[in-house]
């Protein structure tokens, strides 16, 4: 397989966990070193796995394909920490050590540690997009965005008081 095409698939099974579009995590510019990082630390054959199991999950309809990762993927005692893992990666830009049952089932790999993953890849992370903010001490929000309360999204009912007790 050339590296493109993992790398296409890589970024379609991610694009789809993180719920970011393809182009999103492509613009990170963190997509071949977390790729990199899954191959180095995982092994080529364990994604080669991850992405054979996510492709063969029906596409059906929403809730059978939620239900089908979930049983196919993210249940796996092999698949599930290192699918846990790359949307973690993408969204901090952390390779976190595998827990260690897998390392007791699946055998010890070398570098795997807990890491950031580049110098880019804090400022990068999906975290800031996700919740509406820049990563401090990194991306500077724009002139004069501080005299202005944070606009946060209205997630549906309004907070109130009963809602927090």
């Amino acid at each position: 397989m050339t590296d493109y095409a993992l790398l296409q698939r890589f970024l379609d099974f991610s694009a789809e966990v993180t719920a970011f579009s393809t182009l999103d995590l492509y613009g990170t510019g963190q997509a071949e070193s977390y790729l990199s990082t899954v191959v180095n630390v995982a092994g080529e054959q364990a994604l080669t796995e991850l992405l054979d199991a996510y492709e063969h999950v029906p596409q059906t309809d929403p809730q059978a394909r939620a239900e089908g990762l979930y049983q196919d993927v993210f249940s796996s005692e092999k698949l599930g920490p290192i699918a846990r893992n790359v949307i973690k990666l993408w969204y901090a830009g952390v390779w976190y050590k595998l827990p260690p049952e897998w390392t007791e089932s699946f055998g010890a790999r070398e570098g795997d540690v807990t890491f950031v993953v580049s110098p880019a890849s804090y400022t990068e992370g999906l975290l800031w997009p996700a919740i509406g903010a820049n990563p401090p001490g990194a991306k500077a929000p724009e002139y004069g965005s501080w005299a202005a309360p944070p606009r946060i999204e209205d997630a549906g009912a309004p907070l109130t008081a009963a809602a927090l007790d």
